[in-house]
């Protein structure tokens, strides 16, 4: 398990925790992962709900929220940070001035195209910057058009591509008709967007690494990504069920309590197809209920508010409250496997005994002949003595 280099950004575990939001991952999560040598992600999306003034001061509340909990995970790690940013957001470019202010280290933008960039930017330049930007898509395509854009108007690429498949968590840049059926597999978004990528590298002499997200939960899927040309993972939905998880421990819960067949499609209020776990509230929605509420401000920009049956907003922070009768928890889909709450540092190492159980599977595989089942392999029967690195 190699490093994920991002420019001079080492990152001994190739992980980058999932920015969830509203108020899943804040600083307890992600200086948690930090601690554990990965990229701990707070979620600026709607973060000024966990102020009391959000509904009267919503824009300050966000900028003070963001700034509160970064500073708050600087002070409880050495490690790795990021905030994860919507496009989409009406606020967009002041919470990316006020992370670039704090000297975050990564920055990854997502939910949009990130086309247009903060004065801030503009002034210092990327190269005068401390963060490394990080896009999110879900194919080659969209990375292609990213990239293109800035090299001809910034004169600057983005330092890395988070590539998001169909089975993630939340909301999706995939077609409802694209997640019926056979949907496409991670890997291959993976392989095109490497392509996709060489031109760029060379023209700005520079390695942009790609991260694969979306349904990677074990270590296995992990190195089986990574062989596909990934040189990390994004993870989410594994690190909900964390004792440092900023969520509250009912949310938690419908994780652990459910079942493959509850991980379901809706439709979101914004106009996107997401990933959640079906649960009361979204079976009310389903047979034609609303949920009525005031829209203090247009938090996204693509939200008709007069016309919605609830605010997304709203419900997924009661949801990260434990009020489950007012929202619902969005999830990958491989939420099911959940089973129990533990620590962070206890995911990662249990992430790192599945990635090298898989790994040296496939050598016993490859050394001894296609005839042995993996999984009727024991190790210790057939290498007495094997020390697993996990680093």
């Amino acid at each position: 398990m190699n490093p994920l280099q991002i420019g001079n950004l080492k990152v001994n575990l190739p992980v980058i925790q999932g920015g969830m939001g509203v108020a899943i991952s804040l600083s307890g999560l992600a200086s948690a992962v930090a601690n554990a040598g990965g990229i701990g992600v707070i979620s600026a999306v709607a973060i000024g709900m966990t102020e009391p003034d959000y509904m009267k001061n919503y824009r300050e509340a966000n900028k003070r929220a963001l700034r509160k909990e970064i500073r708050k995970a600087r002070s409880l790690t050495d490690g790795v940070l990021g905030v994860n940013l919507m496009v989409a957001v009406t606020d967009y470019e002041d919470l990316l001035t006020v992370a670039l202010e704090e000297k975050i280290d990564v920055i990854i933008l997502g939910a949009g195209l990130p086309l247009k960039m903060p004065q801030y930017v503009i002034d210092k330049g990327f190269k005068n910057i401390h963060a490394k930007f990080i896009v999110k898509v879900s194919s080659a395509k969209a990375a292609k058009v990213i990239f293109s854009f800035w090299a001809k108007n910034f004169n600057y690429i983005p330092d890395a591509v988070v590539v998001e498949g169909p089975m993630a968590g939340g909301h999706l840049g995939f077609k409802p008709d694209d997640l019926n059926g056979e949907l496409v597999p991670l890997g291959d978004l993976v392989e095109e967007t490497v392509v996709e990528l060489n031109k760029f590298e060379q023209d700005f002499e520079k390695e942009v690494p790609v991260i694969a997200g979306g349904g990677i939960y074990s270590g296995k899927d992990m190195y089986e990504i990574m062989k596909r040309g990934a040189k990390g993972v994004k993870m989410g939905t594994r690190f909900v069920t964390t004792n440092e998880c900023d969520a509250s421990v009912k949310f938690k819960e419908t994780y652990i309590n459910a079942k493959e067949g509850d991980i379901t499609i809706i439709k979101s209020p914004v106009g996107l197809p997401g990933r959640a776990i079906k649960n009361s509230f979204i079976d009310r929605l389903n047979s034609g209920e609303t949920e009525p509420f005031k829209c203090y401000w247009k938090c996204l920009k693509s939200c008709d508010s007069k016309n919605v049956p609830y605010c997304i907003a709203q419900a997924l922070h009661n949801a990260a409250q434990g009020n489950m009768e007012k929202g619902f928890a969005f999830a990958g889909s491989k939420a099911y496997l959940a089973t129990k709450i533990q620590p962070v540092a206890q995911v990662v190492l249990e992430l790192k005994v599945e990635y090298y159980k898989q790994k040296y599977m496939e050598y016993i595989r490859n050394f001894l002949g296609q005839r042995l089942v993996p999984e009727q392999i024991k190790l210790p029967n057939v290498i007495p003595n094997i020390n697993i690195r996990l680093a």
